[in-house]
């Protein structure tokens, strides 16, 4: 089959043949329709994630089509539509069984722990459990859209912060799990403030319903200007980027008992930085709180508010490319420049 390999770390990606992936016996084989380009998969192409080797083939934003399933796989079978979290569970242990896959101790990533979907087809482990059916509504394109962007912001939004209709969401970051924020946090009826130096990107939250936005660049005191747009500062706040600054700027913004959600992923020297503890989660009574992908039982709430017309992924796919423009669209991803998201579309 085709794919697209990290070779040499920073480097353009290969495109060539590769050995077809074995089907797991409890798990599937996905012909692979459409997967997002996402800034994770620019960690792993960047040799930032100490869970990539090259050769590596990246990409964990997938949508498809099942075409083999193993002996001990039972609720799906060929030709069933599907998608998946990219955090893959082993479904067995306490916390799968308690309903919190995503911190299991032995999850599989697609895209990391094995070679992802920047191919035709992938394996997936476990598949009675990790694999979810994709709505006939729903294209391969959107899903895959969807992928670890839209998810990882409506696990972050409803389940972690818990947004309330009325309050202020501040979003610091307006790449693709940004403005999936935004999307959920109006369907969800709470002001959004959007938060990015790039003016294109800005533009896009606002033409996706953004309350207000903000542009950074230049200005010294962010958390200051964000309380002063948000009527005293926000309920909510999210770092959608993960670097030292936006996290400060994200604490920095919230009123007296807000909430930050850490979405971003904060690598190398961005992983410890500093937080004023007395001020702001003694005194004012700040919680911070961190995020990472979504269980599989939680798409059907997903897609409930995409069926009622709250919430529509396809708004934010703002360029679909072939498997040979992968490394390009990786490497775009070196600056903070364009808006939405990118989708392979074609193999």
């Amino acid at each position: 089959m085709r794919a697209a390999l990290i070779e040499t770390f920073k480097q353009p990606l290969v495109v060539r043949d590769v050995p077809e992936p074995q089907c797991p016996p409890d798990g599937a084989i996905v012909g692979v329709k459409a997967c997002g380009v996402c800034r994770s998969d620019w960690h792993a192409w960047t040799g930032a994630d100490p869970d990539v080797a090259a050769p590596h083939v990246p990409g964990h934003e997938f949508a498809g089509i099942v075409e083999e399933v193993g002996r001990d796989c039972r609720r799906f079978k060929r030709g069933d539509r599907v998608t998946a979290p990219f955090i893959l569970a082993c479904g067995q242990c306490p916390d799968c069984v308690g309903g919190d896959p995503t911190v299991c101790n032995h999850q599989h990533v697609v895209g990391f722990s094995s070679w992802g979907a920047f191919a035709e087809r992938i394996a997936v482990p476990r598949a009675d459990f990790n694999l979810v059916r994709l709505p006939e509504t729903i294209d391969f394109t959107s899903a895959a859209g969807m992928g670890c962007r839209v998810t990882t912001s409506f696990r972050a939004v409803v389940d972690r912060a818990r947004l309330q209709p009325g309050e202020w969401l501040a979003i610091h970051g307006a790449g693709g799990v940004g403005l999936s924020a935004l999307l959920i946090g109006k369907a969800i009826g709470a002001s959004v403030l959007a938060i990015d130096v790039n003016e294109d990107a800005l533009k896009l939250a606002r033409d996706l319903g953004a309350t207000k936005t903000l542009n950074v660049a230049g200005i010294a005191d962010v958390g200051a200007a964000v309380r002063e747009a948000t009527d005293g500062g926000a309920h909510v706040s999210l770092d959608a980027l993960g670097i030292t600054a936006t996290f400060h700027n994200s604490i920095r913004g919230l009123r007296k008992l807000g909430r930050h959600v850490q979405i971003g992923m904060p690598l190398g020297s961005h992983a410890e930085p500093t937080i004023p503890l007395l001020e702001l989660v003694y005194s004012r009574q700040i919680s911070v709180m961190g995020t990472r992908g979504i269980p599989a039982s939680r798409f059907p709430a997903l897609f409930a508010m995409i069926a009622a017309g709250h919430l529509d992924p396809a708004r934010l796919v703002t360029q679909r490319i072939s498997l040979a423009q992968a490394g390009p669209a990786l490497e775009a991803m070196n600056g903070y420049t364009g808006a939405g998201i990118t989708v392979i579309d074609r193999f």
